[in-house]
């Protein structure tokens, strides 16, 4: 549990080689985010129909909408406390011996997100390369329906705090220079400059962050790049020397495929912004800045509506 893997990725061909071993619990994450039809416009939707659908063989689903996220906190899909993780992964019925692989329906990110909270927890895990969509590309089998009953987990887990979440007093004191280092948008370069409707109060990002799309670190099939492209994207932004690297996005899960993306890479010093722009956005008096910083961006401290 304390120690790394050697890549947080793995194949579609290397997970069916160890379920054919046996003690891996496979954890489908997926929440639906329908894009923005207007600003504001927020509405989450559970994965698990689409698990019940299709899905690897002797999976779970796991729905952050209601585990492994904080369900008292003010904000969506917020890291949860020390006490509610080890008591989700208790009723999730995952055993503090398997080998935890993560994927979901999608692009990986909500695969991601998970794979963050288990890393700060100090919980081994690993991402699939792909998620759903590159598993049945390769043609491995599927299963569908609910018919799988999982009791709660044995064992007690025992976790622990590594940090790796930040709060917006320290993004705040990154955005104004005070504290060094690197603040990186993991969102779309037309949500970074604004350009595109968003789910949350204000468009635009925060000052003095660059953009690091997590999508661009993607191939076209969704699978994560080869690690000497992402070193050669990420340098662009991102110098090693620039560390710590604190990350942020709408919400805190896009920010959490940057993040996989930057270790793989090997950066060693990466956090994410858990509330990110669903929470600053809401404060009117932290900027916004729309349009690209270095060509004269707008610092906008109005609520954008449409």
């Amino acid at each position: 549990m304390a120690g790394e893997t050697a890549s947080p990725l793995v194949s579609a061909a290397e997970l069916d080689a160890m379920l054919r071993e046996g003690g891996v619990a496979v954890l489908d994450a997926t929440v639906h985010f329908p894009p923005a039809r207007f600003d504001g416009d927020y509405r989450p939707e559970s994965g698990y129909d689409g698990w019940v659908s299709s899905h690897i063989p002797g999976s779970r689903h796991i729905d952050l909408m209601d585990v492994f996220s904080e369900r008292e906190a003010a904000l969506h899909f917020t890291h949860p406390s020390t006490e509610q993780l080890v008591s989700d992964l208790q009723s999730s019925g995952i055993e503090p011996g398997a080998t935890i692989v993560i994927y979901d329906q999608g692009s990986t990110t909500w695969a991601s997100r998970l794979w963050w909270v288990f890393r700060n927890a100090g919980i081994e895990a690993r991402v699939l390369d792909g998620g759903l969509a590159e598993w049945t590309r390769r043609g491995f089998a599927l299963a569908s329906g609910d018919d799988v009953t999982h009791t709660s987990a044995s064992a007690r887990w025992s976790v622990t705090d590594l940090g790796l979440w930040v709060d917006l007093p320290r993004v705040a004191s990154l955005s104004s220079g005070e504290v060094a280092g690197t603040l990186v948008c993991a969102l779309s370069s037309e949500q970074y400059e604004g350009t595109e409707k968003t789910r949350y109060s204000r468009r635009g990002h925060i000052p003095s962050s660059v953009n690091l799309s997590a999508k661009s670190l993607l191939d076209a099939d969704a699978r994560m790049l080869p690690v000497d492209d992402l070193l050669s994207r990420s340098a662009e932004v991102v110098p090693a020397v620039a560390e710590p690297v604190v990350i942020y996005c709408g919400g805190g899960v896009s920010a959490c495929l940057t993040a996989l993306a930057l270790i793989r890479s090997g950066y060693e010093d990466v956090k994410v912004y858990d509330g990110s722009l669903e929470e600053w956005t809401a404060v009117p008096a932290l900027p916004m800045v729309v349009g690209g910083e270095s060509e004269g961006a707008i610092q906008d401290d109005r609520c954008q509506r449409s």
